[in-house]
């Protein structure tokens, strides 16, 4: 007589089979269904949207490639080579010492005139940006939605409409054919303001601010402590837009200046573009790209260094909700 141990073994032999292995466990339906979930979240691929962005990307690579090409030329080369392909001759440095030194080094104070209307323009008009866009983000006081509706407007208004105004008005005070023309104007950034008031309503949390004010700190002493360090995102955002801006500025100069020594480069290459169309005039479109590619070194390297403060998200995990 066998053993009740006995026939229980011989039982589950039966059902696992000859090699004694446990039976194989089906999976869950429920990990099918995370597995389908799982795969359905997972990004598809489009072909039209690949296609779609190598043609933006090459129609931005191709005018850069071109122009970098083109200031290793000389004025002949221009002529005699293909535009995306190198000449015989390597003249980059040869172009790039005579960019600086032609016409006595004009181009060196031209440079010089568009770093100072960056920096007083540009820096100015982020400042009051984030003044005038914390303020409106922050505080209540009467006439806040008129404000928000000036402000809009002014964003729809083009700044071409504006420019014979601005030059009537600065023609009265005496401020034409001087720097202050092209720094006053460029102060003022409609966008710079609506993009700051956005930002500050969500970055900064209104339990910082009361707590700040419940330990004693004084309204000045908040903003620059506890709000601005969590405006640098939104900050170096408006930053770039305004400095972009002021350094590719043309109109404005254009009608507010007629001095060559107070030219930006925009105006000053354009000077010596239109060179070759007037009587006697020596052509120098070298010298114009070559200046082309030095003016855009400072906004690459701009974006470059400034690009880390490009995060989000800084003020999680400072309020308890």
């Amino acid at each position: 007589m066998s053993s009740p141990a006995t026939t229980a073994f011989k039982a589950t032999s039966a059902r696992t089979g000859s090699s004694g292995q446990a039976p194989r466990l089906r999976t869950p339906r429920r990990n099918a269904r995370n597995a389908r979930t799982a795969d359905s979240r997972r990004p598809r691929r489009s072909v039209l949207l690949t296609v779609l962005t190598g043609l933006v990307l090459l129609y931005s690579l191709v005018p850069l490639i071109w122009l970098v090409i083109s200031s290793t030329k000389t004025q002949e080369g221009l002529a005699d080579s293909s535009g995306l392909w190198f000449a015989d001759h390597f003249a980059l440095w040869d172009n790039i010492r005579e960019t600086f030194t032609y016409n006595d080094g004009v181009f060196v104070r031209w440079f010089l005139n568009t770093l100072l209307y960056v920096g007083l323009g540009a820096g100015g008009a982020t400042f009051l940006a984030v003044l005038g866009g914390y303020a409106l983000a922050k505080f209540t006081f009467p006439g806040k939605r008129a404000v928000f509706a000036v402000v809009i407007g002014a964003v729809a208004v083009p700044t071409t409409a504006l420019a014979v105004p601005t030059f009537l008005m600065f023609s009265k005070m005496g401020l034409t054919n001087t720097p202050w023309a092209v720094i006053v104007p460029s102060l003022i950034s409609p966008f710079g303001l609506y993009l700051m008031w956005v930002f500050a309503t969500e970055a900064i949390p209104d339990e910082l601010l009361e707590a700040a004010r419940i330990d004693g700190a004084s309204e000045l002493r908040t903003f620059f402590q506890v709000s601005l360090p969590l405006l640098a995102p939104g900050i170096v955002t408006v930053l770039l837009f305004t400095m972009v801006a002021t350094w590719n500025n043309y109109f404005l100069p254009l009608i507010m200046l007629k001095d060559p020594d107070w030219y930006p480069l925009t105006l000053g290459l354009n000077s010596w573009n239109a060179q070759a169309q007037t009587a006697g005039g020596q052509p120098v479109f070298n010298l114009v790209i070559t200046g082309s590619v030095i003016t855009i070194i400072p906004l690459i390297a701009a974006f470059l260094l400034l690009q880390k403060y490009w995060q989000s998200g800084l003020a999680a995990g400072s309020v308890k909700e």
